[in-house]
């Protein structure tokens, strides 16, 4: 789904889109955004953040309220603030316009070879920390103290990597490279966002995390072995 109320925009997104074979239902309004989401069960959103009827960080939020659907922001807000507050709402990646549609695509065909490697993932349940976290792969759900985690594609799939490898320490670039499928460009900040909300809802102290690990000047790592009855 395009969410997109400048018509040009919108109107070039669908034709590359549908030429790369994809479905698409496109709409310029934040209500009409949600309840075409209530209706229809989408693979990925392009969002827009301007929109009439609801702002797009609102349409983000009541999308999450529902689904874990990847969404990925296409904004002019290029202020540092607003790709934080748009990835603290659940956005999956954040792109400033004006933008390089290549590089779009590029993203979004990393989204889905990581919905690919998540199916093909273990259907076992995996628990850590004599089993205070609970993590099941095939419904992709994280339960911690017998409460749901309510992670995002993106934070479960970045949780999921570390957890299969624990103790293993990974540079952001590695990281970002395969978690969201590329190189970050800058200083990885919205590598450390992703960091910084999954530790909101996983830890019990996310100033003093434990699950996800920071080693200062090396990256971080998964700070459990899975639990010996698994």
């Amino acid at each position: 789904m395009i969410v997109e109320d400048e018509s040009e925009i919108s109107d070039v997104l669908k034709s590359y889109f549908v030429n790369e074979g994809w479905s698409v239902v496109s709409c310029r309004d934040g209500k009409e955004a949600v309840q075409l989401a209530v209706e229809q069960k989408f693979d990925l959103v392009i969002l827009d953040l301007m929109l009439p009827g609801l702002s797009g960080e609102e349409v983000c939020r009541a999308l999450r309220e529902r689904s874990n659907v990847p969404i990925i922001m296409l904004t002019s807000k290029v202020n540092e603030s607003d790709m934080v507050a748009g990835l603290n709402l659940g956005a999956d990646d954040y792109i400033t316009k004006p933008f390089r549609m290549k590089e779009l695509i590029a993203r979004i065909y990393a989204i889905q070879r990581r919905m690919n490697m998540l199916t093909n993932e273990n259907d076992a349940t995996i628990t850590f920390n004599k089993r205070k976290m609970i993590v099941n792969f095939e419904a992709k759900e994280v339960f911690v103290d017998k409460r749901p985690a309510n992670l995002t594609f993106t934070e479960f799939k970045l949780l999921s990597f570390l957890i299969k490898r624990p103790g293993k320490t990974f540079k952001r670039s590695d990281l970002a490279y395969e978690v969201l499928g590329y190189r970050f460009l800058g200083d990885g900040r919205t590598l450390d966002m992703h960091i910084k909300n999954i530790r909101k809802k996983i830890e019990e102290d996310p100033r003093n995390p434990t699950y996800i690990v920071t080693k200062v000047g090396e990256g971080y790592r998964f700070g459990f072995q899975k639990d010996e009855d698994n």
